[in-house]
C-alpha cells in the first residue's frame, strides 16, 4: 500500500468518547438547575466558578505555598458575591468581587504569583459569576436567556471542534493553541450565530440578535485562546484533570466565560429593570 493509499487515522482522537461522555453530563446538568433556578442555580455556578478561581490559582503558583491561602480569599468573595446577587444587590457584588482581586493581589508573597495575575483570578472567576446569577434572575425570561448562551457557546465550541479536525487547513494561531484551525474558527462562528439566532425567542429585531450571536461566538473563541496562551506561558496543557476528556473547569468553560460576560453587559444596557435576562431580546 502506497503512502497515499493510506488509511486516514481518526481525525477526533482517542478522547473522543469521555469527552463526549463528560460534556453530555454537564450540558444535562447545567440546563436541569437553569431550569430550576433559585438557590440551586446559585450554588451550582458557585461552584464552577470556585473551582476555575482554583485552577487558575494552581496553574500560576505552580505549588506555591501561598495557592492555598489565595484561593481561600478569592473563594470568600466568591461566596459574598454569590449571596449578595441572590438578595438582589449586584452593585455589592461587584465590589466584593473587586475587593476579593484587590485582596488577591496585596497577599500576593514575593516570589509567589505575580500580583496582578493573583488578582487576575477573582476578576476571571467572580466577573461571570455575576453575569449568569444576575442574566438568570428568577423571571421566566432570564432561563430563556441563559439557555441562548448556551446554545451560542455550545454551538461555538462543538462545531469548531468537529468542523476543526475534519476540514483542518491553515492554523488561527499555532503559537498559542496549535490544534485550532481557521476553518474551526469559521465553523464555530457560523454554527454559533445560528444557534443563537434559532433560540433568540421574541424580538423586534433579528438582524441585531443575528449580529449578537456572532459577537457572542467570536467572544467564546476569543476566551478559549485567553486560556489557551495562559496555559503556555505556564506550561500546562490543561487547567487540572477535574473533567474526563476535557481537563479542568476552566479548559470547559473558558469560552463560556467571555460570551457570559458580554451577554450580561448587552442585557444591562437594554433592561428596563431588575431582571437582566430580558434585557438580552429587548430591541
Amino acid at each position: 500500500m502506497t503512502p497515499s493509499a493510506e488509511p486516514r487515522k481518526n481525525a477526533f482522537g482517542a478522547d473522543l468518547a469521555p469527552r463526549v461522555a463528560s460534556a453530555a453530563v454537564l450540558i444535562a446538568a447545567a440546563l436541569a438547575v437553569t431550569y430550576v433556578g433559585g438557590v440551586v442555580f446559585a450554588l451550582f455556578w458557585f461552584l464552577a466558578f470556585a473551582a476555575i478561581a482554583w485552577e487558575w490559582l494552581r496553574l500560576i503558583a505552580a505549588g506555591h505555598p501561598s495557592a492555598k491561602s489565595l484561593t481561600a480569599l478569592c473563594w470568600l468573595a466568591l461566596l459574598a458575591a454569590t449571596v449578595l446577587t441572590r438578595l438582589g444587590e449586584p452593585q455589592w457584588a461587584l465590589l466584593a468581587i473587586g475587593a476579593g482581586a484587590a485582596g488577591c493581589a496585596a497577599a500576593a508573597p514575593s516570589g509567589g504569583p505575580s500580583r496582578a495575575m493573583a488578582g487576575g483570578a477573582a476578576l476571571y472567576a467572580g466577573l461571570p459569576l455575576l453575569a449568569v446569577l444576575s442574566l438568570r434572575g428568577d423571571a421566566p425570561e432570564g432561563r430563556l436567556a441563559m439557555f441562548w448562551l448556551y446554545a451560542v457557546v455550545w454551538a461555538t465550541d462543538i462545531a469548531a471542534y468537529f468542523v476543526g479536525r475534519q476540514l483542518r487547513g491553515p492554523k488561527l494561531w499555532p503559537s498559542v493553541s496549535p490544534g485550532k484551525t481557521w476553518s474551526g474558527a469559521v465553523g464555530g462562528t457560523i454554527c454559533g450565530a445560528a444557534a443563537g439566532l434559532a433560540l433568540a425567542g421574541a424580538t423586534n429585531d433579528v438582524y441585531v440578535l443575528t449580529a449578537l450571536g456572532l459577537g457572542a461566538s467570536l467572544a467564546s473563541q476569543a476566551g478559549d485562546l485567553f486560556e489557551s496562551a495562559l496555559k503556555r506561558r505556564y506550561g500546562a496543557k490543561d487547567s487540572s484533570t477535574l473533567i474526563p476528556g476535557h481537563g479542568g473547569v476552566m479548559d470547559r468553560l473558558d469560552g463560556f466565560v467571555a460570551a457570559a460576560v458580554l451577554a450580561a453587559i448587552v442585557a444591562l444596557v437594554n433592561a428596563e429593570g431588575p431582571e437582566l435576562g430580558a434585557g438580552l431580546f429587548r430591541w
